[in-house]
């Protein structure tokens, strides 16, 4: 600074000796300090500006491309896709239909209950016609969507979806709003408005990774053709147009090709025949984005002569191998179920090949859509009955063995939109709790009750039958497990009354090798009030290389489909047993004790039959508390809803990708009022001195 305040004064001087008048000069570095400091000022605030307003600017986006028969996200970790479809923007309503009945909220919200982690949304190039106009919609119920043109009501349903944690895939379903076409193209929408569409779309959506794919064209069939190179008619080369079309505007979306209808002589069904794939692939600039899809259905839809076969129904695989399975088997390209469904899921031969297909996805780490969400779909129902509110549960329960959580982070509680308060600075430790043995207790059931499966679905309600309300972060559920595998487990969390972002999982072991799961709960998980419960909380775990697990020999397990009280799982409060029984214990329960430990962390229950102290066990407790279990990079993504360690920062949503802007800011602007100073300093300097 003393160098540059001299250099300074020898120009000063050097002016002055030419008669040049000091003045202006004095006038200018006064005038130039009040530009750069109002300069800095509003960097400042646009800083802050943008980091309020926009925090997911400074987010990586977590896209999501193909490793040879799998789906991985940006990470590299496998993906499976357990979604639903949602129709209803392709039809003359141009708006998801439901929205007579409840609110697009409301059912986006079930949608998460649900346990679905993507949603395919059809639409219609006649929606995004001017003239096209949302109808059919409860303006009461939805007041948000009032005004809005179908394209806009597409962009609340994205976004809405996003905060869930649910991804989208948009799929062309049909040219225009009446019936869906044999080809991409029609006398009315022709191959240019089909891909100009698709691009304008990839253009709106680009840098949402809400919107993973775009599915190019439902169910091409009748003359549709695969690799016979007619321009007119081959779905492949059409495909290929589209799709480079769309990652040239785009280039993180999947693109998402179903098959035909029939291919040399072979008929199957609509869109789902991709027997030609092997011989003649799609050829895409970007070969990782490319994903095949097929459409699966049963009896119900139509008598294919496979369900009559003697040997159904053991001859779908064999069916379903020669068709689109082999994409997967010979590791040629990932392959999504893109739909399937019936009204059945009981005895008969349509329940019979809808569970025999569930099952075979699950096998296989498929991922599907299933048809629909929509009661109203002719033949083969949906997942909502005609209220459009309750659930046929026998579809649910059939879906529900086989679902992955939300892609890159933590679904949020599906019951606020609102994030949960941030718990006050608590000055003094909390108050002790004191209770008697038995107050708390656990109802537990199973969903999966297989012997042997490649997940344990265990579902627990814990109550309180005492006077006082108990804070549920002060309280530890133990399943104990028998699993002599070296395989680590990973922990989810599917759904929670109380929000699947305030369930955590770890898994430990005792000294003589007796595994557990603990399962501990947030502070706004909030508290169990006297004579009420914590609502149901559906939790499964797996090996991370989905080896089967003997979950009979669980010493936690019980294959009771009903809640009942349940003391093979242990409850604890501040590390001290309230319920249940150890495995080798005798069950003897004493009082608590009054203790002043503090909400977080609760002590770690030794459970050799000691309590340790807060300190021996707070390293302990902080590493559960916040590291996710490892998930090997070629296996599914199955990240458990716990915090993420440093390394997972950039693909988990937080406010805290606003600090770099902030700095930015604050950078430039020091260092423009810096320079500023010393101008004016320089001048002041010269001047007194002169």
């Amino acid at each position: 600074m003393r160098s540059f305040v001299h250099r300074l004064k020898l120009l000063r001087q050097r002016l002055l000796d030419q008669g040049i008048n000091e003045a202006p000069y004095d006038r200018f570095g006064r005038t130039l300090l009040r530009f750069l400091l109002v300069l800095g000022m509003i960097i400042i605030s646009l800083g802050l500006f943008v980091a309020a307003t926009n925090p997911s600017q400074a987010q990586t986006p977590n896209y999501l491309h193909a490793e040879g028969n799998a789906i991985v996200d940006a990470n590299g970790n496998r993906v499976i896709l357990t979604g639903i479809n949602w129709f209803g923007l392709e039809t003359e309503s141009f708006a998801p239909h439901g929205l007579w009945a409840r609110s697009w909220e409301s059912l986006l919200d079930q949608i998460q209950e649900l346990g679905f982690n993507t949603i395919r949304l059809p639409y219609s190039n006649e929606l995004l016609d001017p003239s096209s106009l949302p109808n059919n919609i409860n303006y009461d119920l939805n007041p948000e969507l009032e005004g809005l043109t179908g394209l806009e009501i597409m962009d609340k349903i994205i976004e809405g979806a996003g905060s869930r944690g649910i991804r989208v895939i948009l799929d062309r379903h049909r040219p225009d709003s009446n019936a869906q076409s044999e080809l991409w193209y029609t006398d009315k929408f022709d191959e240019e408005r089909w891909i100009s569409d698709w691009v304008m779309l990839a253009e709106r959506y680009k840098g949402n990774d809400t919107v993973i794919g775009m599915d190019l064209h439902n169910e091409p069939h009748g003359p549709a053709t695969w690799g016979t190179g007619d321009l007119t008619t081959d779905w492949r080369l059409a495909a290929e147009r589209a799709g480079n079309a769309i990652l040239a505007a785009n280039p993180n979306l999947l693109i998402i090709v179903q098959g035909v209808e029939q291919y040399d002589g072979d008929w199957y069904w609509w869109g789902g025949n991709l027997a030609g794939a092997g011989d003649y692939p799609v050829r895409l600039d970007q070969p990782d984005q490319l994903v095949y899809s097929t459409h699966v259905y049963g009896p119900g839809v139509y008598p294919q002569p496979w369900f009559a076969d003697a040997e159904f129904p053991d001859n779908l695989p064999g069916i379903w191998e020669s068709h689109w399975a082999y994409l997967i088997h010979e590791n040629i390209a990932p392959i999504i179920i893109g739909e399937f469904g019936g009204r059945s899921v009981g005895e008969d031969p349509e329940g019979i090949w809808q569970r025999a297909l569930v099952s075979y996805l699950r096998d296989n780490n498929l991922s599907y859509y299933y048809w629909t969400l929509n009661p109203n779909s002719g033949d083969t129902g949906g997942l909502l009955l005609d209220d459009w509110q309750s659930i046929d549960t026998e579809k649910q329960n059939l879906l529900s063995d086989y679902q992955f959580p939300s892609i890159g982070g933590e679904i949020p509680n599906p019951e606020s939109n609102e994030e949960p308060p941030t718990p006050e600075a608590v000055e003094e430790p909390p108050a002790p709790i004191l209770i008697d043995p038995q107050t708390l207790g656990v109802k537990y059931r199973t969903a999966n009750l297989e012997e042997r499966s490649q997940d344990s679905k265990p579902e627990f309600v814990i109550y309180n039958s005492g006077t006082t309300a108990i804070p549920l972060n002060r309280i530890a559920l133990f399943y104990w497990l028998e699993d002599q595998n070296d395989q680590p487990l990973v922990f989810h969390c599917d759904w929670a009354a109380i929000g699947c972002s305030n369930v955590k999982g770890s898994f430990d072991a005792k000294e003589d090798a007796e595994k557990y799961l603990r399962i501990d709960f947030a502070p706004a998980a909030g508290v169990i009030e006297q004579g009420q419960d914590s609502g149901e909380i559906k939790i499964r775990f797996n090996r991370n290389d989905w080896s089967p697990l003997e979950q009979s020999d669980d010493y936690s397990f019980g294959p009771v489909t009903e809640y009942v009280e349940w003391d093979r799982v242990t409850l604890y409060i501040d590390g001290q047993r309230v319920w249940g029984k150890e495995p080798g214990s005798e069950g003897a329960l004493t009082p608590v004790n009054p203790t002043t430990t503090p909400l977080e962390p609760s002590p770690v229950p030794d459970v050799n039959g000691d309590e340790l102290s807060q300190q021996e066990s707070s390293n302990e407790e902080a590493v559960e508390q916040i590291t996710p279990a490892t998930i090997a990079t070629d296996e599914p993504n199955v990240q458990s809803n716990v915090d993420s360690t440093p390394e997972e920062a950039d693909n988990v949503p937080t406010s805290a990708g606003t600090i770099p802007t902030v700095w930015v800011a604050f950078t430039v602007a020091a260092v423009l009022i810096l320079v500023g100073l010393g101008v004016a300093v320089g001048l002041f300097l010269g001047r007194r001195k002169s």
